[in-house]
Formats: C-alpha cells, structure tokens, sequence
C-alpha cells in the first residue's frame, strides 16, 4: 500500500492503476510485502551511486549491481508505441503488478547517470536534509532541494542569527 500510495503522490501510475495497485496489495499482502522491499532496495542502491559521484567516490559495486537488474527487468516491460509527438517509450502494464511503479524509476535513474545532465546532480546543502536533486539553475549554483522548503529554512536562520546580533551589539 505505501508503494501505491507514493506512486499516486509521484504521478509516476494513473489514478486507474493506483487504484488498481491498493487492491491488490490488499488481496497479495505478501507480494505487496516484497514490492515494497524491493523499492526500499532499489532507493538505497540509486541514493548510494549518486552519493557517491557526488562526493567523487567509487560507485559501490553492489549498488549498481541492483539498478542494473531492476533496469533489465524493466525494459521487459518496455514497448515502442506511437504518441502524439512520434514514438515513444512506454510501459505496458495491466495494471496489477505491484512491481510496475518500479519500473519507471529504475529507468529514469539509469538515464540520468548515463546523460550527461549526471554532473548537474546535487545533494541538498540542509544539515538536516538527505535529498539530492537535479540542477537545473541557469548558473548549476543552486544549494537546497527545494526553495521553499530547505532555502527558505536556512534564509530564515540566517535572518534569526543576523537579528540576534544585531539586538546584542545595540
């Protein structure tokens, strides 16, 4: 259910499969079980290889070992279908195997690494934070994940710090 729940959240399924996804978590409790372990699985693996290039370390055998084998497993259940731009990847899904929502993912990764947009990713600079991100900026300076939520954290402290000082040296 957490995996269909994170799904929906992400937009990575339609709202049909999420759907479709909570009912048969339900009914394939242990499978649900195992899906869901394999997402953990395969989060741990992606967050191990992009932690590791960007703090310049060698990318940990196993962890790749991992995206690579659920890369394979996704491309199984790729199909080349004609959209309204020309043709396109797509994952043909009926809907039902609570492992499709990891199958996006795996992909995505895996593209990423191999682009060259892979320089541009970035660990979030909040102490208390572990995301990383993509670096879209004009400049690739950003430091926060996300603006409103880690940049505007540390703005606000740095205001607190500045307003500290300042009513100390008055």
């Amino acid at each position: 259910m957490d995996l269909a729940r994170f799904s929906e959240d992400t937009a990575i399924v339609s709202d049909l499969r999420v759907d479709r996804l909570m009912t048969r978590s339900m009914q394939y409790a242990e499978t649900a079980e195992r899906a869901l372990a394999s997402a953990i699985e395969l989060r741990e693996a992606i967050s191990g290889i992009f932690y590791a290039l960007i703090r310049k370390k060698p990318v940990p055998a196993a962890a790749l070992a991992i995206l690579n084998s659920h890369v394979q497993e996704a491309a199984q259940h790729l199909t080349l279908v004609l959209g309204r731009q020309g043709f396109e990847w797509k994952f043909e899904v009926d809907g039902y195997d609570l492992f499709a929502p990891l199958w996006p993912i795996a992909r995505d990764a895996a593209e990423l690494l191999a682009s060259e947009r892979v320089e541009y990713v970035r660990a979030c600079a909040s102490k208390t934070c572990e995301w990383v991100f993509l670096d879209e900026s004009k400049n690739h300076r950003r430091r926060w994940c996300d603006m409103t939520k880690c940049g505007n954290r540390a703005k606000v402290k740095r205001f607190y710090v500045r307003q500290k000082r300042s009513a100390a040296t008055s």
